[in-house]
This record gives C-alpha cells, structure tokens and sequence, in this order.
C-alpha cells in the first residue's frame, strides 16, 4: 500500500499550514511508515493517508510524486 504522509521539517516550530509538505512511501502498514518516517527523520508528522485507486493516479501526474524509501 501506498501511503501519502504530510509532516513538518522540525517538532521544534508550531506547525504552520504553508510550511506543510507530503512525502509518499510504500509500506504494507500505517504504522510501519509512522515507524519509518519517525525512526529516518526529524519530521512532526501531521497526517497518514492510504492511497490508491484514482487517488494514486491522480497523485502520480504530479511531478513531486516520488515514493520515498527507507531501510527497514
């Protein structure tokens, strides 16, 4: 499963909206990627999203679609 996670650079600031950014990663849970987001990076995680179907589509003509991959 593809999941869409936004998150914050840093825990440090409040979160502001214009600052949010999203990476995608492939992982076969939610919380195996909120373990390997958190475990690979400083980031504040706002939001965990399972995508598929015409969602994933849709998110893939976007050109800053780009599965991120980490080392289990």
């Amino acid at each position: 499963m593809i999941y869409k996670i936004t998150y914050q650079e840093t825990k440090l600031r409040n979160p502001k909206r214009e600052e949010t950014q999203s990476l995608y990663i492939e992982s076969d849970t939610e919380i195996e990627a909120r373990s390997l987001v958190e475990t690979n990076t400083p980031f504040n995680i706002e939001f965990i999203q399972p995508i598929d179907g015409s969602h994933l589509e849709y998110e893939q003509k976007s050109p800053d679609f780009k599965l991120t991959e980490f080392a289990k």
